[in-house]
């Protein structure tokens, strides 16, 4: 198969929710929960994406070649791009039968290690779900992040102790899943929690914690206070606040406030290598991309998802080759213009 052909494919199987539109923008979709769509009016998830195409890129093509390398390393772990699948749920609800969430974190799991990146899986009611997803994580030799619901805090720390078994090389927690009604109409409800809950959560395993969800200098500050090794600035795609900042205009503050003392991932409406190299020149270290990747599973399963990153890695090296970047180091400020810069 090739890109085009998943995609089509896509729109054959992933059902009447998500209609794998041309731009990826949130406004066909929009208040479309369950679904696809942002929260309400839809404007956190078309924030998201729109606030990336004000940012431009400054194309220098006057320099001597040194080639292009766009690798990656995350706590101690290498990866050919500084890209990785954000965590899904609840798939069949959201977008069709066709896969559960088990088979789609297989599936992500699998193509992203073929690809040289990870997948952060995600986390659900059904607990069975979660230990097969370990199982899986455990078969590629740990190259995953499981991120885990802020469900109460005796569950938490059961299942950072079932990553840390299986031999994840991280573990998160989405704490923006606060705000998912849809779990609480499920019967199992989520929460926020203070500082010291996530302090103890972080310590309770001897692995990194990244805390994704962090949308202000503040929380920054906070995750970095409770011992979080890295954090995602993230609004889970405007899925749980409606009129939320883009997460690309957030970064800067945070950058400012948390940077060099711990890994800045960013995450929200981030769709190919271009808009990963806006990320990187803001100062994030990587890059998490979410709905894409449903299309790539539903379309092609883990081949669909190597697939998809390779084109990614592609439009990251040929922006820094048309930019002047020879490394990731090399992408800065001076590399954009317009937006948030």
């Amino acid at each position: 198969m090739n890109y085009q052909e998943v995609l089509a494919q896509a729109k054959l199987d992933i059902g009447p929710l998500c209609k794998v539109c041309p731009e990826c923008n949130g406004v066909a979709c929009k208040g479309r929960i369950p679904g696809p769509g942002g929260k309400g009016s839809g404007l956190g998830f078309i924030r998201n994406y729109q606030a990336l195409r004000n940012i431009r890129l400054n194309m220098d093509t006057v320099y001597a070649p040194k080639g292009v390398d766009t690798r990656f390393s995350l706590f101690g772990k290498a990866f050919k791009l500084p890209v990785f699948a954000a965590p899904v749920g609840a798939v069949a609800l959201h977008y069709s039968p066709k896969h559960d969430d088990l088979s789609y974190s297989r599936a992500v799991l699998n193509g992203c290690l073929a690809a040289g990146s990870a997948g952060f899986t995600g986390d659900g009611v059904k607990d069975e779900v979660y230990a097969g997803t370990m199982e899986a994580i455990r078969g590629i030799g740990g190259m995953g992040v499981p991120t885990i619901k802020p469900w109460s805090l005796k569950e938490v720390l059961l299942k950072a102790k079932m990553a840390q078994d299986a031999g994840a090389f991280a573990f998160a927690m989405d704490i923006d899943a606060a705000g998912l009604i849809v779990l609480a109409m499920q019967g199992k409800p989520v929460a926020p929690m203070p500082v010291e809950t996530i302090a103890e959560i972080a310590a309770s395993v001897n692995m990194p914690f990244i805390l994704k969800g962090v949308m202000t200098a503040d929380g920054a500050r906070k995750a970095l206070a409770a011992g979080a090794k890295g954090i995602v600035v993230s609004n889970h795609g405007g899925r749980v606040l409606d009129e939320t900042p883009s997460t690309i205009e957030i970064l800067p503050s945070i950058v400012a406030a948390v940077g060099g003392k711990m890994t800045i991932l960013i995450d929200g409406g981030f769709r190919t290598g271009i808009d990963v190299f806006k990320a990187l020149a803001l100062g994030a270290q990587g890059v998490l991309i979410g709905r894409p990747f449903t299309y790539m599973v539903y379309g092609g399963g883990a081949e669909g998802v190597r697939l998809y990153l390779e084109k990614v890695q592609a439009e990251l090296s040929e922006a820094m080759l048309m930019t002047g970047a020879s490394s990731l180091a090399d992408i800065n400020v001076g590399k954009i213009s317009g937006g948030s810069s």
